[in-house]
């Protein structure tokens, strides 16, 4: 039966096809969706006697006075595999309207059939998403699991590699999921590949088989080429470790890591090349913070400087390749350098000073955040 949601998108996509008053009722003849609003919810004995024969009904004026709540026109059934699951009717003069109504019919009945199989596809995308939440959080696999992972044709028998990907989303500004979802498969085609939505900004891919890193890379490296192209919105992974299937909340774990340390710079991250980044990871909100407050606010407003500094970690500490990244003479930046130390007392040509520094940076995101929060 047509619910009375899909009767006024029905209507909302052929209303503007007719000059004449459209109707849907739904099978018991209530009128669901009417181009006049005072109709909706009333009964149409039309509509029912169209359900009762199945077949198209020609309403004259002269059925006006005999049959309840009806209008001169034609009531027309609509069918789905076989049934009939309503009827659209068209208001106006029978010998009129009966040109249009078997093409009207003809297109309700594909609309109806579309949204069928996108409410399919919608159920099934549900239905993953739970079963992946399920598998991360259990250590152990019930007999009901397993038959679910049957029904939704998964394998559990072929190790897998997490990767989580988020989008930064737009404001007010949501991505259709079978539209990336689509995008994403093109790129990951295993039969056993699993792709499914992790919230409004995430997703998850479980990627089967022995890829290696390489491949891995530039696969992603590609889905945020053409992700950019045609949603012109960055994308950022990261990527946990190849494990087997009973250990995916450990790769699931990994790729979360992972992807909280992905940056401009770095947006693709492979948890097994974490380091130092793996204890950063562990440090509380509150430390991160005052590290900040302690080291780099005083050049916070100074974009000039944090610059410099970020140039001078990404290129080795070399003072000639810094200077040549930044354009500057090399006395400018042993000026600024010498600059940044008189504010915050910390010299980044001194090696524990650096590392300081170094860290503070890699914190600054947070500081600002917090201070903008609470500004």
């Amino acid at each position: 039966m047509i619910r009375s949601t899909l009767a006024n998108n029905i209507l909302n996509k052929v209303r503007d096809l007719l000059d004449e008053d459209l109707i849907i009722v739904d099978t018991d003849g209530v009128i669901m969706a009417s181009t006049e609003a005072e109709r909706i919810g009333n009964f149409h004995e039309g509509a029912s006697i169209t359900c009762q024969h199945k077949s198209t009904l020609t309403i004259t004026k002269a059925d006006e006075k005999k049959l309840q709540g009806v209008k001169a026109g034609i009531n027309l059934p609509i069918f789905f595999n076989d049934q009939i699951v309503g009827v659209i009717g068209i208001t106006g003069d029978p010998a009129k309207v009966s040109a249009y109504g078997e093409l009207l019919r003809q297109m309700t009945e594909l609309i109806v059939k579309e949204n069928y199989y996108v409410e399919q596809a919608e159920w099934q995308a549900r239905s993953l998403e739970i079963f992946v939440f399920d598998w991360i959080n259990q250590t152990t696999w019930s007999p009901s699991f397993i038959q679910q992972a049957d029904i939704l044709l998964v394998n559990l028998s072929c190790d897998r590699q997490v990767i989580m990907g988020r989008y930064q989303r737009k404001e007010n500004e949501w991505l259709p999921y079978k539209s990336w979802s689509d995008l994403i498969s093109q790129f990951f085609q295993h039969t056993q590949d699993v792709i499914v939505r992790w919230g409004n900004e995430r997703f998850l891919i479980l990627s089967a088989g022995n890829k290696n890193t390489a491949q891995i890379k530039q696969k992603l490296t590609d889905i945020q080429a053409y992700f950019y192209k045609i949603y012109k919105q960055e994308i950022v992974f990261g990527v946990g470790q190849s494990l087997a299937a009973h250990q995916l909340y450990q790769s699931f774990h990994q790729a979360e890591r992972a992807l909280g340390i992905t940056n401009p710079a770095q947006p693709i991250i492979f948890e097994e090349t974490m380091q130092l980044e793996m204890c950063l990871q562990d440090v509380t909100q509150a430390s991160r913070i005052e590290l900040v407050r302690r080291t780099l606010e005083p050049i916070i407003a100074d974009q000039t400087l944090l610059d410099c500094l970020q140039t001078f970690i990404d290129h080795g500490q070399s003072l000639k390749q810094t200077a040549a990244s930044l354009h500057i003479h090399i006395n400018t930046l042993h000026y600024r350098f010498k600059k940044m130390e008189q504010l915050t007392g910390l010299n980044p040509r001194d090696f524990h000073d650096l590392i300081t520094l170094s860290i503070a940076l890699y914190f600054l995101e947070d500081y600002l955040k917090f201070t903008h929060k609470n500004a």
